[in-house]
């Protein structure tokens, strides 16, 4: 198996374990990944209905987050408005649509792919979206978008670069990718080390940093154009989901299980972590 860095191809070693998984980090630039030895049949296998039904690494309840997702799309919509004009968008992993359907408030062409059909199904019929049901590894098209979303998606891929790749063929020159993803170089993840919440394995398979996304994408033929944290909010339900998966591991964890408990299910509190970016890339106009 090859356990080389898929951010700068060098060699990499065991850092520690978590949740059945050993966790690598590359010699050279110090990516983490984990270290999945059974890849065939890897999106399937993990992202069927359980994971936006049962909490764990996943969620307790995926549609009850949809105000905050519609929201997240609003917000996402009005922050590019500076920086590009609407157009067709392309999201890839766009699970029931919801951020999708922010996009399309903003004035934006959708379409999306989602590997759970299930999700997928809600898009189309409760949200009149075109998201088809399909692994973007395996999704073809003769379409190009303006923009192309990744939203809390790069870090499940098992090749990450080889899916920029195939992203930027999706952006027509000039056109831009929004990525959204965990920083494992901020504080946050510094001072929660192996317990930091983003350790999800075999959900999660990569930890970021700036630096190494800013990499893969120049690789693709991207240059960032812009970057920042985004303003998230979360449901009290899913944060206790997340810290109840992690609590028998973390001392810090149970205490803020405990907080978070006197707080009911529905009510949405503000995501303080430093952990968390966002970065615009676009792709060079001389580009084929």
């Amino acid at each position: 198996m090859d356990f080389h860095c898929p951010v700068c191809r060098s060699a990499s070693r065991r850092l520690f374990q978590t949740c059945g998984y050993w966790i690598r980090q590359c010699d050279t630039c110090g990516h983490q990944f984990a270290e999945l030895n059974d890849r065939e049949g890897h999106v399937s296998r993990c992202y069927g209905d359980e994971y936006f039904t049962r909490g764990g690494a996943g969620y307790a309840d995926y549609f009850r987050e949809e105000r905050l997702l519609v929201a997240r799309g609003r917000w996402y919509a009005h922050r590019l408005a500076k920086l590009c004009a609407p157009g067709s968008v392309l999201d890839i992993g766009a699970a029931a649509g919801f951020t999708l359907a922010g996009f399309r408030e903003g004035g934006w062409m959708t379409h999306g792919i989602e590997p759970n059909a299930t999700m997928a199904q809600h898009a189309r019929e409760r949200l009149g979206l075109e998201v088809e049901p399909a692994t973007f590894e395996t999704w073809q098209t003769n379409r190009t978008f303006d923009l192309v979303l990744m939203l809390q998606v790069l870090p499940h891929f098992v090749d990450p670069a080889d899916a920029l790749q195939k992203a930027a063929r999706l952006v027509r020159p000039g056109g831009h990718l929004l990525i959204e993803t965990w920083d494992r170089e901020s504080w946050t993840a510094r001072l929660s080390g192996s317990q930091w919440h983003e350790y999800s394995p075999p959900s999660v398979l990569h930890w970021f940093s700036r630096s190494g996304i800013a990499r893969l994408a120049r690789a693709a033929a991207f240059e960032q154009v812009a970057t920042g944290r985004p303003s998230k909010w979360i449901n009290a339900g899913h944060a206790k989901s997340v810290l109840r998966h992690k609590s028998e591991a973390s001392f810090f964890n149970r205490v803020a299980l405990m907080v978070a408990n006197l707080i009911p299910d529905r009510v949405s509190v503000p995501y303080l972590g430093d952990d968390l970016f966002w970065a615009l890339f676009q792709r060079h106009p001389d580009a084929v």
